[in-house]
């Protein structure tokens, strides 16, 4: 699948050699949140279109983009300060993640974004949070979402 990039993106991704940096920035949210969570793969707070992201240490393996699959995505975040755990404890359902790429230059522009995904299968311990992001599979879906039967179409047979 292809992307539009900017044109300093792409200058700066076929560039022998750049001082741009590529910024991760993830947003979590759930309906019980008061304020959604949002961190940044960058050393320093970051701004971007008026949101601020806390620098907060993760790593995120991104989804691929293959074919006939759905996109699945790993995420580690530090815990060593507790406050993402102690939101994620409190939900009752899984989260929503963003996953945007900025360059640091240009928080504004928004390079790549990958939205509505759910952090699933959330496991800790005191070093780390981890957990799968993951899209609803609508693939495994029955179709179409009615059986034509009788009882349901009366006029039919």
């Amino acid at each position: 699948m292809s992307r539009n990039l900017s044109t300093d993106a792409l200058k700066a991704i076929y560039a022998a050699e750049t001082a741009e940096a590529f910024l991760i920035l993830l947003t979590l949210d759930h309906e019980t949140l008061e304020t959604p969570l949002r961190v940044s793969s960058d050393a320093v707070d970051t701004v971007s279109r008026g949101e601020s992201f806390t620098a907060f240490p993760f790593e995120l393996v991104l989804p691929d983009d293959r074919e006939n699959t759905s996109p699945r995505a790993r995420l580690i975040i530090d815990n060593v300060s507790r406050v993402v755990l102690a939101s994620i404890k409190s939900l009752s359902t899984a989260p929503s993640v963003t996953m945007e790429i900025v360059r640091g230059s240009d928080p504004d522009t928004v390079e790549a974004v990958f939205p509505d995904f759910k952090l699933a299968n959330i496991k800790y311990n005191a070093l780390t949070i981890q957990g799968d992001l993951t899209l609803e599979d609508f693939t495994a879906e029955p179709y179409p979402s009615t059986i034509f039967s009788p009882s349901s179409f009366p006029a039919l047979f």
